[in-house]
């Protein structure tokens, strides 16, 4: 394509057939750069590609996308387009250079402080069994059905999330469900997706490290249902915990159809009351504008049965039937690294589980305590809960402490560990960590910084019947140290250290 092919489309942003951009090369990152490549250069937190310029021409690029022309070289040829957000340029671009596939989808956006990756799970589960093969992109993979791509962000950024969303096109899916990143809303990563059904999990406390404020948190989680719902999709549904004092003051826009959640508040359109508990399963009754159902769930917690009606939901929004949801729900397993067993020969009861906030560490930690009151009126005996977790470095600090008193709120022993270091002192962090325990607190706590020290200090504690929960980093299958990822896994070192105490 000539250069000033490239600038008529670029610069009224006309983007023509896919096929006048099927010659393109497209690229955000200085380092992909060839010869015939349009580079966008994006203002990052820490790294601004506008700076990167005079080395992308060097390296060949025919065409640069920039917010500010007067870092362009003067003596470059080819074709600049000045536009006022590099962001959503490269969003749509790479939206048009894959053919649209969002356009073949039902779009499902999942967002919230916790829950994204269970829910989105759930949906996969119900859908499924619906007979939609769905497609999951979020924090543990990419994947439709057994075809599984890595995943490093919660949301990929536009060209991997538009190439995969190609991928699961040509591979027959007729859904696709994103967890949906504050990072990514206020990046203008998913702008572009026609979003029919967009669900808010719950909010509290996380990434104040970039968002600074709860305020900006949350008005990045909000711009899903206010500004992008229904954009494109006149039958939109938002599906909104109702017993979430923050998610209820989302704005959404008008003309979207919104289902609220919950067990509290009276005025919520599916409305769950819980039957029983155990550490094994969870049994609860749910009323819906489509009537009414009994949902066996063989997972604990409240914060599960959140998840699977929010789940439920969207199932009714694609016109699934609850008797349909349920059985889907009933054979659901959990998500990786989500509250995931660890089963074992010692009568205990191990669980991993990617709680990295305070709210996220005291929902699942007094689940399992309401879910062991429930096995001890059976049993007359009731073990203890020994926690393991840290906090990652170069990350928000306010939390570290918050962490700390919410451990001691359901734990009788905490072992105090490493989670991803980072460039941070592991010793500071537990310093930091350790401010939160109270004074009046009668339980103990142990620091050890070697996070498989730490795993094996709760298997000598743990005694038969005890719980022990190990949280943090879920589903990772690494540890970042510095500027090393070394390989490490909860549930494997676990399953390693039982069996050497075993052997």
């Amino acid at each position: 394509m000539k250069v000033a092919q490239l600038f008529s489309i670029f610069s009224q942003l006309q983007w023509g057939d896919a096929s006048e951009l099927d010659v393109l090369q497209l690229t955000q990152d200085s380092r992909r750069v060839t010869p015939g490549t349009v580079f966008v250069a994006i203002r990052g937190t820490t790294i601004d590609g506008h700076a990167y310029l005079s080395k992308v021409v060097e390296q060949g690029a025919i065409a640069l996308v920039v917010e500010d022309s007067s870092k362009v070289p003067q003596a470059f040829k080819g074709a600049v387009v000045k536009v006022e957000s590099t962001r959503l340029a490269l969003d749509r671009l790479a939206q048009r250079l894959n053919g649209n596939p969002a356009a073949g989808l039902f779009c499902i956006g999942v967002t919230g402080t916790n829950g994204k990756t269970t829910v989105t799970y759930m949906i996969e589960k119900i859908l499924a069994t619906f007979g939609w093969p769905t497609g999951i992109l979020g924090t543990i993979d990419h994947h439709l059905g057994d075809q599984c791509w890595p995943s490093s962000l919660t949301t990929p950024d536009p060209l991997t999330l538009q190439s995969r969303l190609r991928d699961f096109v040509d591979l027959g899916a007729q859904a696709a469900a994103f967890e949906v990143s504050s990072h990514a809303l206020s990046q203008a990563r998913v702008d572009s997706l026609p979003f029919a059904v967009a669900i808010f999990t719950n909010f509290t406390r996380d990434h104040l490290d970039y968002h600074q404020t709860m305020e900006a948190y949350f008005q990045a989680k909000e711009r899903l249902f206010f500004e992008l719902l229904g954009q494109n999709s006149p039958t939109a549904v938002a599906i909104l915990n109702g017993d979430d004092p923050w998610v209820r003051k989302t704005r959404v826009r008008e003309g979207v159809t919104t289902w609220w959640f919950g067990k509290d508040a009276e005025d919520c359109e599916f409305k769950f009351k819980v039957v029983s508990e155990s550490l094994m399963r969870s049994v609860f009754d749910l009323s819906t504008p489509f009537g009414e159902c009994q949902v066996t769930l063989p997972a604990p917690g409240a914060h599960n049965i959140y998840n699977a009606v929010a789940a439920i939901a969207v199932g009714c929004a694609c016109g699934v039937s609850l008797e349909t949801s349920s059985k889907a729900l009933a054979a659901f397993y959990g998500a990786p690294g989500r509250l995931e067993q660890v089963v074992n020969a010692r009568g205990l009861y191990i669980f991993v589980d990617y709680a990295h906030t305070d709210d996220a560490l005291r929902t699942v930690g007094t689940a399992l305590r309401a879910s062991q009151k429930s096995l001890a009126s059976h049993t007359h005996s009731m073990g203890r809960i020994l926690t393991v977790f840290g906090c990652g470095g170069d990350r928000d600090r306010g939390k570290r402490p918050l962490m700390a008193k919410a451990a001691t709120e359901f734990s009788d022993l905490v072992v105090l560990t490493s989670d991803n270091p980072r460039s941070e002192d592991p010793r500071q962090i537990l310093a930091d960590v350790r401010r939160g325990v109270p004074l009046d607190w009668h339980g103990q706590v142990i620091e050890e910084v070697d996070r498989r020290k730490a795993l094996s200090i709760a298997l000598q504690t743990a005694r038969e019947g005890d719980v022990i929960l190990i949280a943090g980093k879920g589903h990772e299958d690494y540890q970042i140290i510095g500027d090393q990822r070394l390989n490490f896994s909860d549930k494997l070192v676990v399953e390693d250290l039982l069996r050497e105490k075993l052997a």
